[in-house]
């Protein structure tokens, strides 16, 4: 009977333990993926924070674009023969501003 006694207490103790690990387990696990959706998120708010920089950038770059098309139509130093020179020289380039 002591015997029996002595083991029903260590199965207690063992289930207890048991019981103690597996909610440390669950607890953990929970915070796991607590941490991996505010990972989540913030990988969101980054990735449209993005895409809008890169909407801005897009459009900056159309402007641009458009500006210096409008430029190329009437800048002397493009319609220049002395443009195809290699080296610039302050000459060459005054020579083709109008004066």
């Amino acid at each position: 009977v002591f015997q029996s006694h002595e083991e029903d207490d260590r199965k207690v103790r063992r289930r207890e333990k048991n019981r103690v690990a597996a909610q440390r387990s669950r607890k953990k696990q929970t915070q796991k993926a607590d941490k991996l959706h505010e990972e989540y998120e913030s990988l969101e708010q980054e990735n449209t924070s993005l895409k809008r920089e890169i909407g801005k950038l897009t459009d900056e770059m159309k402007h641009l674009s458009e500006v210096l098309k409008d430029h190329e139509k009437i800048c002397p130093l493009l319609h220049c023969t002395m443009n195809f020179v290699t080296v610039p020289r302050p000459d060459a380039l005054t020579g083709c501003l109008p004066r």
